[in-house]
């Protein structure tokens, strides 16, 4: 009986004893250098990725960029209206090239010292243009290295060989004598008398006459 039984327990499946459950201690009984013994460690490395590209922050509008930026400067004639609609359409694709600086020379803040000292008169016989290394071109050619900036170079491409550029020329020689009269504007002459007397004003009331 007694070696029936044997043999039935030794036949019988093993079980392993249980481990002991784990309580949380009490509290006031924390041991946090044991809690760190048995925590595991795991390493980080972090890395901070960036994919938002932020611009360069300019308060320029109506195609105008920073002195520091241009490749040609448009010297124009802000009372005059047909020219402004040519210098707008300018002004409105320089937005996507930033080549040209506009410089109005009709403005009381016109400095010919910050513009290859062309003065006013001058400036108002004919279109000017002065690159960014100083160098002032006029007439047809004028035009021509504006528009070459903002992409429209076809349209006056043909005026770089003779004898186009010399007809284009005598044209453009022709509108800007007598674009005052065409305009409906007063002679150069009286408007350079208003502007000097103007210039000697002292303040928006009272001038020296």
């Amino acid at each position: 009986m007694a070696s029936s039984l044997a043999r039935m327990g030794a036949a019988l499946p093993r079980v392993r004893p249980r481990a002991a459950a784990r309580f949380p201690p009490p509290p006031g009984r924390w041991d946090s250098a044991a809690a760190l013994r048995r925590a595991p460690v795991y390493g980080f490395r972090c890395q901070v990725h960036s994919d938002v590209k932020v611009g360069p922050s300019s308060g320029l509008k109506d195609g105008e960029n920073s002195s520091g930026s241009w490749r040609i400067k448009m010297l124009y004639d802000g009372d005059c209206p047909l020219c402004m609609r040519e210098v707008n359409m300018l002004r409105e694709r320089n937005k996507s090239y930033g080549a040209i600086k506009f410089v109005d020379i009709s403005s009381k803040d016109y400095s010919p010292q910050d513009n290859q000292n062309l003065d006013y008169e001058t400036a108002m016989g004919r279109i000017h243009a002065i690159l960014s290394d100083g160098t002032i071109v006029t007439d047809v050619e004028a035009f021509r290295k504006l528009y070459e900036e903002v992409g429209l170079g076809w349209i006056y491409a043909v005026t770089k060989y003779e004898p186009v550029a010399k007809v284009a020329n005598a044209i453009y020689g022709v509108w800007a004598k007598y674009r005052m009269q065409i305009t409906g504007r007063p002679p150069l002459e009286e408007i350079m008398e208003s502007r000097k007397l103007a210039a000697e004003c002292k303040d928006d009331k009272v001038c020296k006459m």
